[in-house]
């Protein structure tokens, strides 16, 4: 069964985060992935969008998939479909990130666990902005 890290955890994981690849980043601004994403960008993160079919958001230069995203990624944010999640975490532990955050109302366990289980920081069906603003805002 998963459950998420401690506040605390989560306290001290974002602490070292500096760069987020946002997959499923809309350049739409009505979309939560847009407000969360400019959120996280105003609080001094830097922002990596991957979306097929753009090419920048947020002033930003948009991938087409993870693997695509030059450099190191400390967490890989996740606006997709729960179905989905499990490629985007076989991606994320690929291409060695530190963590993945799967968003407000994303549920798939069997994905979080095996993220966990590849050693990285999981939290799922928690918002990134709302927990950064709570824990460290």
């Amino acid at each position: 069964m998963f459950r998420n890290p401690s506040d605390d955890e989560v306290r001290a994981f974002l602490s070292g985060v500096r760069r987020i690849a946002v997959v499923g980043l809309s350049p739409k601004p009505d979309r939560p992935s847009f407000r969360v994403s400019r959120y996280m960008q105003a609080a001094g993160f830097s922002i990596v969008p991957v979306r097929p079919g753009v090419d920048a958001v947020l002033g930003e230069t948009a991938y087409p998939a993870l693997a695509d995203v030059p450099g190191d990624v400390d967490l890989v944010d996740v606006f997709r479909r729960a179905e989905d999640v499990g490629g985007v975490v076989d991606d994320a532990i690929g291409r060695g990130a530190r963590g993945i955050w799967i968003q407000s109302g994303i549920i798939n366990e069997d994905a979080a666990i095996r993220a966990r289980d590849a050693g990285l920081f999981v939290v799922m069906d928690r918002c990134l902005m709302v927990e950064h603003a709570r824990l460290l805002g």
